[in-house]
């Protein structure tokens, strides 16, 4: 059996919270921050934020680490939702509109993962795309063509211009997307050690209103409480909740979806194989295991 290292794929970060929060601490300082992984993750950024309803996002093709702007966007934006992104590339060329998160509307997606020979099907996969949404794939990644073939399956069932869709709604829809497109790819590959080279599709997708992820074999991990909330004699908003685990179904203050473990009063757990987490836009918490097989060994 061969054995990748976990850190050849992308990075995720999101959140969003009944407050306005500043993403500085998460992208920037924390222990584990996405721009200190951006060392071994050189293929570019994108973070995506939210003010007014309104997404707005902002991409480069240099090492977070590196980049200025990274940093000073880090440093000023406050928002109650946030998608970042730092991208491996293992399928497309290394270019600014082949970086994530990807945006149609209110819709912005971010993937970590893979299709295993992507070119072999890639226009199949394309011809599922609805004939609306094809032809703003402008990029050569999987990750643009699984943005759309998403959104396609929820067209089917909830109007794209409507960003408060039921998060029962998007996981038919995802589930439905599980289906068309392992029968391309057979099983997903979600051993405890990655292989880059294998299918994986774990993401994360916002309209500001609502914020799920879902993991497709690459690593993902939740937080929803703090072990103590430093503000929690002056915060409006605090809640037994904000210190305890909460439950699907349950009513939360904040979802931070991460690829790793950040440091500090969050406490994180993972994500299983195959569930779907999310927050509608009434910030209550919803999971649900998919059905999707996985392979965990590679021969």
């Amino acid at each position: 059996m061969t054995l990748r290292d976990n850190s050849l794929m992308c990075r995720l970060f999101g959140f969003k919270s009944v407050l306005d929060s500043q993403v500085h601490r998460s992208l920037i300082e924390a222990d584990n921050a996405l721009a200190d992984q951006s060392t071994k993750h050189p293929d570019g950024w994108g973070v995506a934020y939210f003010r007014e309803n309104i997404p707005h996002v902002i991409k480069s093709t240099d090492r977070a680490i590196d980049d200025h702007i990274f940093h000073k966007v880090s440093g000023v934006v406050s928002s109650k939702t946030v998608l970042a992104h730092i991208r491996k590339a293992t399928q497309g060329e290394h270019t600014l509109i082949n970086c994530h998160p990807f945006q149609y509307g209110h819709w912005v997606f971010a993937h970590n993962g893979n299709l295993k020979n992507f070119h072999e099907y890639k226009s199949k996969l394309m011809d599922k795309v609805s004939e609306k949404l094809r032809p703003f794939i402008l990029g050569t990644t999987d990750s643009e063509v699984m943005f759309y073939l998403l959104l396609s399956e929820l067209e089917k069932r909830h109007p794209l211009n409507e960003p408060n869709a039921k998060l029962e709604t998007i996981i038919d829809a995802t589930q439905s997307f599980l289906d068309i497109v392992s029968e391309y790819t057979g099983d997903l590959y979600g051993g405890i050690e990655s292989n880059p080279q294998e299918s994986h599709l774990t993401f994360i997708l916002t309209t500001g209103s609502i914020l799920a992820g879902f993991n497709g074999g690459q690593h993902l991990k939740y937080s929803t409480h703090k072990s103590s909330c430093p503000d929690r004699d002056t915060c409006p908003h605090f809640q037994t909740n904000c210190e305890s685990k909460s439950k699907s179904g349950e009513k939360i203050n904040h979802l931070l979806l991460s690829s790793e473990k950040h440091e500090g009063e969050n406490i994180w757990t993972d994500v299983k194989l195959g569930e779907f987490i999310g927050v509608n836009h009434e910030m209550e918490l919803i999971q649900k295991v998919l059905k999707v097989n996985f392979i965990t060994q590679l021969s």
